[in-house]
């Protein structure tokens, strides 16, 4: 099947026949002759799995850099717990390695679909983040191909500013070829859970502040379309790591959504009634589960993106400081219930106070609410610039990883270390997000 090179949200749409791609290989990638037909410059930005939501991962009129050859591990220390491997490699990869050997990923997203390089440009973060902090925090080194030939090693002594500057740096510091960093022992394969059912936002609120000190790992699914009493009522999770006899090996899901949904699928009715179901299924309160459901559940169904219909979807997540999150929540999710429009996935997360060294990381001490939004055109993107003044109002940020529309003000609000990160960026690297929130006569 060939290779289709888009968002996971499927949106934008772009022109296909617009965007050149290139395969690197390891050890024998050059950069390409820097001009098109016409001589005029073009850009270059790195491409693996295509897991981020928006336009992060896009370049339109330019070259996408197709990592995915770049599959090799390097050197892997099993005493000691230190993994080197190109840019490449998914966290899949690196679970089926490392598991069995009872280690794991310092810090991993809701996928194990994506690879390492993407994990460091978009600075990933995880149900660990109060604990632990982003991804990014745990990168020893890397290498950094520049768009001059220039191969630069990366690291917190070394090309500090650059290091800084590539984690959480949207991939346009230049190519990543390999990365450094150590694994996290565990004792074995299995994760003990807690699902607790709370009915609003202050018991929420309540529950994971209690979680933070003994559970490793929270999370929380709520309704979003609940309102009144029942605004932000939903299912607490929270799990450690803990020993197990049985031998788990990550499995291939025969689940698949084989085509494009109709359109009107997802719909506040639909929503409204898998909500309640959801809300009020018989829950086991204290259970032991395999790793991968606990933390990837969507990696069950694969192509789960074709459920919101040929239109795509908007992802959403934003952080608020934790001195304001019940009332900005409150005003967040009201605004939902009330214009109609249904997430089916809402994912309500506690960041902890750990800073990472990336200087456009998202993550940040306060409340982040993670949504999706069927494409309803200019409907959908009205209530998500309502979304966004809510956000501004209390002086939070937008994750560009999942973003898709968000403005030049935003941006620079959300990221104000940009004009420093400015300086950093390869000549020759761009990417749709960049040119949307910073425009090429501004940058």
């Amino acid at each position: 099947m060939k290779k289709i090179y888009q968002s996971w949200g499927r949106y934008p749409k772009i022109d296909f026949k617009r965007q050149h791609v290139y395969h690197v290989y390891p050890d024998s990638f050059s950069f390409p002759e820097l001009t098109t037909d016409d001589s005029h410059e073009t850009s270059f930005l790195a491409y693996a799995q295509g897991r981020s939501y928006g336009d992060v991962c896009l370049n339109e009129d330019g070259i996408l850099l197709d990592t995915h050859h770049l599959d090799h591990f390097i050197q892997y220390d099993r005493e000691n717990g230190i993994l080197r491997c190109e840019a490449g490699v998914t966290f899949e990869n690196i679970l089926q390695l490392i598991v069995p050997h009872n280690w794991f990923l310092p810090v991993t997203p809701g996928t194990r679909y994506i690879s390492v390089g993407g994990a460091i440009a978009n600075d990933v973060h995880g149900k660990n983040h109060h604990k632990a902090g982003t991804f990014g925090r745990y990168v020893r080194q890397f290498e950094l191909l520049r768009s001059n030939g220039d191969r630069l090693i990366c690291s917190p002594e070394q090309n500090t500013e650059l290091f800084n500057a590539t984690i959480g740096g949207l991939g346009l510091t230049g190519l990543i070829n390999w990365v450094e960093f150590p694994l996290k022992k565990i004792p074995g394969n299995r994760i003990e859970q807690e699902t607790l059912r709370f009915n609003n936002l202050a018991e929420f609120f309540k529950i994971s502040d209690e979680s933070d000190k003994d559970w490793e790992y929270t999370v929380a699914w709520i309704d979003c379309l609940a309102s009144g009493e029942e605004l932000g009522r939903g299912l607490f999770m929270r799990g450690n790591h803990c020993e197990s006899r049985k031998k788990h090996k990550l499995k291939k899901s025969h689940l698949s959504v084989p085509f494009d949904a109709p359109g009107f699928l997802l719909n506040k009715y639909t929503v409204t009634a898998f909500n309640q179901l959801y809300f009020k299924r018989p829950i086991k309160q204290h259970n032991k589960i395999d790793y991968d459901p606990f933390f990837y559940p969507l990696d069950g169904i694969n192509h789960w993106n074709r459920l919101y219909g040929r239109r795509g979807f908007m992802q959403y997540q934003c952080v608020i400081p934790r001195q304001q999150r019940q009332q900005a929540m409150e005003e967040v999710l009201a605004i939902i219930a009330a214009s109609g429009q249904a997430s089916f996935l809402s994912v309500l997360k506690e960041f902890g106070d750990i800073p990472s060294p990336g200087m456009l990381s998202f993550p940040r001490e306060g409340t982040t609410l993670a949504l999706d939004f069927p494409n309803r055109g200019n409907k959908t993107l009205e209530l998500l610039n309502q979304l966004d003044a809510i956000t501004r109002k209390y002086k939070g940020a937008v994750y560009p990883a999942k973003d898709a529309r968000m403005s030049p003000d935003a941006f620079a609000e959300y990221f104000p270390r940009w004009k420093e990160f400015e300086q950093y960026i390869d000549p020759h690297f761009s990417s749709n997000f960049k040119r949307r929130v910073v425009p090429e006569n501004n940058s």
